[in-house]
């Protein structure tokens, strides 16, 4: 193998020639020795043009740039042009990932991503700034307190969003079908994710909202459908994974083995040995039988999409909503000696019957767009509780005026509660 760096500056030689010993002496990693190049078939006629660009930059860029950076920036360049969801970190952004994934931290409550060059809501997390100022997955975030958003990296942004609690931000936003984009000011707080949360939409009818997927979830899901059903069997539940942006695999996996007795629940598919991974259900199931109706949107990514992708594939209950993210990418975070990290996608996802989740989405079984229901006032009958001086009924009325005011305001919920009745009558006239 010949390299030459005659012709190419002093500087520009010395670097050349001090990435040689990790070019020739690297070991190729664990289980990919078969599939990488060989040594020698390295481009290194591209390596010389590297070099000399490096070389370039650093004797004419209009201000000076230190090594260091040069090469970071390197580092980062090669990673984006992968995947949206591959990025080096430096310690900050590797600390800001770490403390994002134990589920507290300063914030507006967002999950982003990047989609054809431009910042763009994943989903708002559940009781935050952002889900109470109504930004909706699919927004593009224009700008971050008056900074385009731009040729902005998404580390960037999502460090310019994160800050002290009570501090305010402002983002412009551009929704699809809005003529202009919108500014709205947000206020930090302490984001605490709690991934469960449970209810009684009807007497035996559940409704269940995980927000995202943490080591506890599986755990928080049975102790919620233990409540629900404490005083009443459960004749239906509501699974509602809307705006669920995914986190923990294995904490996915457990969640539809609540609802599922056997079969394959995902798997997935890597270069690396250790990335080609199988997920079955255990016969220990908690919910095995109680009717159910999974609700997705576009803001279902990731882990949401393998628990809905695994119970439709299983049959085991009705996926309703609009099609999901199609987030369908598995990505591990490398430590790094210098205390930095690479964050690295390295399998896919796949459904039990062999479905790529990537860029596909999972489809539901019933389309319900999201929509609000309302009565026409000139349609509106008089019932008993309208006259003046009625009977109160001996029950607390417990709050069944909101429910409805719920199922009204949350058009999809209020289809799948119908399902599920639907199928509740369907399944007695079978009996």
């Amino acid at each position: 193998m010949t390299l030459t760096v005659n012709h190419l500056p002093v500087p520009a030689k010395r670097f050349l020639l001090s990435l040689l010993p990790v070019v020739l002496l690297a070991a190729p990693l664990p289980g990919i020795a078969q599939q990488s190049p060989a040594i020698d078939e390295l481009p290194l006629e591209d390596i010389q043009t590297f070099a000399e660009v490096f070389e370039r930059i650093k004797r004419a860029y209009v201000e000076e740039v230190d090594d260091r950076t040069l090469l970071r920036n390197a580092m980062r360049g090669m990673l984006s042009e992968l995947d949206p969801h591959s990025a080096y970190l430096d310690s900050e952004e590797y600390q800001s990932l770490r403390e994002s994934t134990q589920g507290e931290f300063g914030g507006i409550g967002i999950e982003v991503g990047m989609e054809n060059g431009q910042l763009t809501v994943v989903t708002p997390i559940d009781d935050t700034p952002a889900s109470r100022a109504g930004l909706q997955p699919r927004d593009l975030i224009i700008s971050i307190e008056g900074t385009p958003t731009e040729g902005m990296s998404l580390q960037e942004a999502v460090n310019l969003m994160r800050g002290e609690p009570g501090t305010d931000i402002k983002l412009m936003l551009l929704r699809s079908g809005d003529d202009a984009p919108r500014e709205v000011t947000l206020t930090r707080e302490i984001v605490r994710t709690e991934s469960v949360k449970h209810d009684l939409l009807e007497p035996g009818y559940g409704y269940l909202r995980i927000s995202q997927f943490q080591a506890r979830t599986a755990q928080q899901t049975q102790e919620a459908l233990e409540r629900m059903s404490r005083d009443h069997p459960l004749e239906g539940l509501v699974l509602d994974l809307r705006n669920n942006p995914g986190g923990v695999l294995q904490a996915a996996v457990d969640v539809a083995d609540i609802f599922l007795d056997e079969g394959l629940i995902v798997y997935t598919e890597g270069r690396l040995s250790d990335s080609q991974m199988e997920f079955s259900a255990t016969p220990s199931t908690p919910a095995a039988d109680v009717p159910l109706v999974i609700l997705i949107n576009s803001g279902s990514a990731s882990a949401a999409e393998i628990v809905a992708g695994a119970l439709q594939d299983q049959r085991r209950g009705v996926v309703m909503g609009t099609d999901s993210f199609g987030k369908g990418s598995v990505q591990q975070v490398m430590p790094l000696g210098n205390g930095e990290g690479l964050k690295l996608t390295t399998a896919l996802y796949f459904t039990p019957n062999g479905r790529s989740i990537q860029a596909q989405g999972i489809e539901p079984d019933v389309e319900v767009v999201r929509g609000r229901l309302e009565v026409a006032e000139s349609r509106r009958e008089i019932r008993e509780t309208d006259l003046e001086g009625h009977l109160r009924s001996l029950e607390a009325p417990r709050d069944r005026q909101e429910v409805a005011q719920r199922l009204r305001d949350d058009y999809q919920l209020g289809e799948a509660l119908n399902l599920l009745k639907a199928l509740n009558v369907v399944d007695r006239r079978r009996r």
